[in-house]
């Protein structure tokens, strides 16, 4: 358990805004700017910004997720700590386990919170951020476990970060289609149906960020 505890509080620092990977600022700032561009773009018009602001702060969402791919397992990889883990008898499958909740924990909360500001920018209204702010809850684990997937599959290959976008975008549309789903229906089946598809992607994501590992060292 120490030695989980230890690793976790490693992934958060390096993590964490201040971290030596900074992973979290930076799509945070994205985040923002997709919701302080919007309303340049479709113009002035309340309405149309209040119909369509909770959908912008999803796809938002979507592609702030892409931006920290590329340093979620591939320095790792490349410097030999899953080997150094693995001496100490930790599995790759618990080490992705870890950094998914790491991951989660410095991207999640953090983009709930720049949801606030970012109503403000596209006049969401309180109704429509409440619900806004439950499927990021939703959403956002999910969004974590396939990052840290794709991190782990693409590693070892050359252009790597490019291929990750490209592999996370239809992987995460069922997320996106019932998380903004439950915008338009307002009630709280797609929620639901978001947490559900979390807890499946948090459920393979271990086995399978720990299959992708095994065969980058092996290969």
């Amino acid at each position: 358990m120490s030695a989980l505890l230890h690793l976790l509080r490693r992934d958060l620092a390096a993590f964490m805004p201040g971290g030596r990977r900074g992973g979290t600022l930076l799509p945070i700032l994205f985040f923002l700017a997709v919701a302080m561009l919007y309303p340049f773009a479709v113009g002035p018009d309340a309405p149309v910004l209040a119909r369509t602001g909770g959908g912008v702060a999803w796809i938002g969402a979507l592609l702030a997720a892409i931006l920290p791919l590329d340093r979620l397992v591939a320095p790792d990889l490349e410097q030999g700590f899953f080997d150094h883990w693995a001496l100490r008898g930790i599995s790759e499958e618990v080490v992705i386990a870890v950094r998914v909740l790491a991951h989660w924990l410095s991207f999640g909360p953090p983009l709930m919170l720049a949801a606030l500001p970012a109503s403000a920018l596209l006049g969401i209204d309180g109704k429509t951020l409440y619900t806004v702010e439950l499927g990021l809850l939703a959403g956002t684990p999910g969004l974590a476990a396939i990052g840290v997937t794709i991190a782990a599959l693409t590693a070892g290959l050359r252009a790597g970060a490019a291929l990750s976008g490209l592999l996370l975008i239809p992987l995460a549309v069922p997320l996106l289609i019932f998380g903004a789903g439950a915008l338009s229906t307002g009630g709280e089946s797609g929620i639901m149906l978001t947490a559900a598809i979390s807890l499946v992607l948090m459920a393979i994501a271990p086995f399978a960020g720990g299959a992708a590992v095994r065969a980058s060292r092996e290969g």
